[in-house]
């Protein structure tokens, strides 16, 4: 059988897809023990995957510093967000067993280096306030101390969410050459797909070969809809009204930060290890709040040169049913007002849901609708 080479799709960020999983030590039971938290598991997980190629463990110092405060690895290289694991002292060897939240070790971690961090510096530069009511800032200020840095190696891979959606980097690079695609466009998501993120990632499809529907499985805020029914719902919705040649479903197993802007470059980041070439953009990427603005998330590639990331950003304004247009529509491409719109609010959907009423087919897909309906009943 013939190998398939993914040397059309784009390159990992950095040039090179990282692989740190590997072989329980044979002493690992003579190794100090850290016990991460979900989030941090994720980000381990997501090393040994690749994702967040090029790291190759837990942030040093000199990277962290200038990813706070320049949005760029000490090498260079673009990158957004902090990706530290929290400690409360140093330990006293040169190597440690990484643990997951039951302490069983599934990990071991060079140690490089261990240092103070300022939270209140990383929470403004990072989420653009200290205020605590925001969830990413509330984490961060209830973290340990110090930040320990190394390489790692993963022996005991986080046991996925959805298996069947469970795909890593290599994997989905493999699909895309498989089908012949070059140009893939992702789509984050933690939320259903309505009709307006239907729209927008169908006009993106028109223009590549082929699109990643990559929905976020890692924590969440406790009012966002479960990841369970989220998961149905973009099964429902990609069987029913998507090509299936020409569209991918896959978890990301990302923990939100709800970094908005700053998240919404990482996102990219991130989905070209996946093997995409484009990434969406939509109005309050991974917002929170009121804490960005509607198009911060858009606005801050322009801080990057241009091909910088090498991922293109694919940028959206707001999208809805005009009753005038008889179409999906935007502020882009449509002349009609708010009155000819049809907008409906959170809060009036959950309404609407709870009681068991099905929301305008303009707003929703009925048989998306009734997944929602059905785990709102119960």
């Amino acid at each position: 059988m013939t190998a398939v080479t993914t040397d059309r799709l784009i390159a990992p960020h950095g040039g090179t897809l990282v692989d740190r999983t590997g072989d329980v030590p044979d002493d690992l039971g003579s190794h100090e023990r850290v016990t991460l938290t979900s989030r941090e598991l994720s980000d381990l997980d997501m090393i040994a995957a690749g994702a967040l190629s090029p790291l190759e463990g837990f942030m040093g110092k000199a990277d962290y510093d200038r990813v706070v405060e320049e949005m760029h690895l000490a090498s260079g290289l673009p990158w957004a967000l902090p990706v530290c694991l929290a400690v409360d002292s140093a330990p006293t060897g040169d190597r440690v067993a990484l643990a997951n939240e039951a302490g069983t070790p599934v990990a071991v971690l060079e140690v490089e280096e261990v240092f103070e961090y300022d939270k209140e510096r990383e929470a403004e530069s990072c989420f653009r306030t200290t205020d605590d009511a925001h969830p990413g800032v509330a984490r961060l200020f209830a973290q340990k101390p110090l930040y320990l840095a190394g390489r790692v190696t993963v022996f005991e891979r986080a046991t996925p969410a959805f298996a069947e959606l469970a795909r890593d980097p290599a994997e989905t690079r493999r699909i895309f050459a498989e089908r012949g695609w070059k140009r893939v466009v992702g789509f984050q998501t933690r939320n259903p797909i309505h009709r307006a993120h239907e729209y927008l990632t169908k006009v993106a499809l028109e223009t590549v070969d082929g699109l990643l529907v990559h929905p976020l499985v890692g924590d969440t805020k406790s009012d966002d809809v479960p990841v369970g029914v989220r998961v149905e719902c973009y099964t429902t919705l990609l069987d029913g009204y998507y090509p299936p040649d020409r569209v991918l479903l896959s978890a990301f197993p990302a923990a939100m930060r709800y970094a908005g802007p700053r998240e919404a470059v990482w996102h990219a980041i991130c989905r070209k290890n996946y093997g995409c070439s484009h990434f969406i953009v939509g109005r309050d990427h991974a917002g929170v709040g009121e804490y960005y603005g509607t198009y911060d998330a858009q606005l801050i590639f322009d801080e990057f040169e241009p091909h910088e990331l090498d991922i293109e950003p694919m940028f959206f304004e707001h999208t809805f049913w005009c009753n005038v247009c008889g179409s999906m529509a935007s502020t882009k491409s449509c002349p009609h007002g708010p009155d000819d719109r049809v907008f409906l609010s959170g809060t009036k959907v959950r309404e609407m849901l709870g009681e068991g009423e099905v929301p305008p087919v303009e707003f929703t897909r009925p048989e998306v609708a009734q997944v929602l309906i059905d785990a709102y009943r119960d």
